[in-house]
């Protein structure tokens, strides 16, 4: 779970979260959850020349995200396919359910999929 609160600069006019900002957040959720099964993306990225791209993203809007809030985002593993990694994000404010998203992602060495390094689906099928 990656706590975050959300700031004046996250929401629009009224005061809601702006539905685009709920992109980095899960983005943000993505990138903490690699790094807590201690895989450093920087390095991948350095030493063997791969990266992560998102192919598709399917977003359910269930309740506002509002300014000061204290949401957390939940990333789970699914399925890992090749090149492939599915994922299972939720943004909750406390234990009400905001938003959720199924995220596939892919990833890449120089521009073309790449299958997921075995050390990444070793933690992976841990997670």
């Amino acid at each position: 779970m990656l706590p975050l609160r959300v700031y004046y600069e996250d929401t629009d006019f009224s005061g809601i979260v702006y539905h685009a900002n709920y992109l980095r957040f899960f983005e943000r959720g993505r990138t903490e959850f690699i790094r807590a099964l201690g895989v450093d993306q920087l390095a991948l990225h350095r030493e063997e020349g791969i990266a992560f791209a998102v192919r598709s993203i399917q977003v359910e809007f269930m309740r506002p995200a509002l300014m000061d809030d204290i949401i957390e985002v939940e990333t789970k593993a699914g399925e890992v396919r090749g090149p492939s990694l599915h994922l299972e994000q939720t943004i909750r404010r406390g234990e009400e359910v905001l938003t959720t998203a199924k995220v596939l992602v892919v990833c890449i060495r120089n521009g073309r999929p790449q299958r997921l390094p075995e050390s990444l689906r070793t933690v992976l099928s841990r997670a």
